[in-house]
């Protein structure tokens, strides 16, 4: 699997990550294994986890994995901080207390002495952007942190945070990003660029309504029949994505694919993307998305997707 720089960092990650959000829930512990296993037998490196997935889940299932399945050396772990889920609700905190003490307890669970990236999960309006700044800085100066970055922030949220980070600087910012929603190009996109930070695109599938399965209905055995996954999957099932699925779909016939390699390799190589994330339930679902490394869209059917979905 081919591999690139986050933004105009040093760091390099596979330009197709593996996420581990169902994992410890609709993943269990040997599906994971085996993920992990194949995803990094294909080159992959960026692992992207979370304490907020699973409420701790998914990192408690990653530490059983690290080293028994694949070394931790030759894997780049992403997580976060400042966000949990409490009694079903996610609280933000994004304090120096907070964050600091939500990366300790993850390098406890994981067993690592250091995170490759570490990212801020929400933008906090309760705290001041230099105290998160700081606190970036001291992670990495620290060296339990190699590189640090943001998610779900906005364009003025991505480019204030950039202004006041120090040595510790945010060099990724995690968004979702698909044919399915591509309102971070309005703003967050070209904050990114100008201040040389690289783009990780979360849900590149549209919660799965990208690879088609739901044209006629919502399969019982999908994630859009699952309680758990139903509302961020019903929201992609709107009119306006019809013409965009039959797109790609059409594409796909036409290269002789799948639509979800057809998706996915028009988030993978949007301008400024670093990496695509992907989290599969099963280990078929995940050989059925590293496929994508072998696709390259050709122009014109980048360009007629980028038509059908603007």
């Amino acid at each position: 699997m081919k591999q690139r720089s986050v933004g105009t960092s040093g760091l390099r990650v596979s330009r197709l990550g593996l996420g581990t959000l169902g994992w410890g829930s609709g993943t269990d512990g040997d599906d994971a294994a085996a993920q992990l296993s194949a995803f990094a037998e294909a080159g992959g490196t960026l692992v992207d986890t979370s304490p907020a997935y699973g409420d701790g889940r998914a990192q408690r299932v990653l530490a059983e994995l690290l080293d028994d399945v694949v070394p931790r050396h030759e894997l780049v772990i992403s997580s976060a901080a400042g966000l949990s889920s409490r009694y079903g609700r996610y609280h933000v905190d994004c304090s120096r207390r907070g964050l600091l003490g939500q990366l300790d307890a993850t390098l406890r669970e994981l067993g690592t002495d250091y995170l490759d990236l570490w990212q801020v999960a929400a933008w906090d309006p309760m705290t001041p952007v230099d105290e998160v700044a700081a606190t970036l800085d001291y992670a990495v100066t620290s060296g339990r942190v190699r590189y640090t970055g943001a998610r779900g922030y906005l364009g003025w949220q991505l480019a204030t945070a950039a202004g006041a980070a120090g040595t510790g600087h945010i060099v990724a910012t995690q968004a979702e990003y698909s044919l399915l929603a591509r309102g971070i190009e309005d703003e967050l996109v070209p904050a990114a660029h100008h201040h040389g930070i690289g783009i990780l695109a979360a849900v590149p599938l549209a919660g799965g309504v990208l690879t088609g399965k739901y044209r006629n209905g919502v399969p019982a055995d999908s994630r859009g029949a699952d309680e758990l996954h139903a509302e961020a999957v019903h929201a992609y099932l709107t009119d306006s994505a019809v013409g965009v699925v039959d797109a790609a779909v059409t594409a796909a016939d036409g290269l002789a694919t799948s639509p979800l390699v057809v998706a996915l390799a028009w988030a993978r190589d949007r301008p400024g993307v670093s990496s695509a994330i992907v989290g599969a339930r099963d280990l078929a679902q995940l050989m059925g998305a590293l496929m994508a490394e072998e696709l390259e869209l050709p122009p014109a059917i980048a360009s007629a997707l980028d038509d059908v979905s603007a």
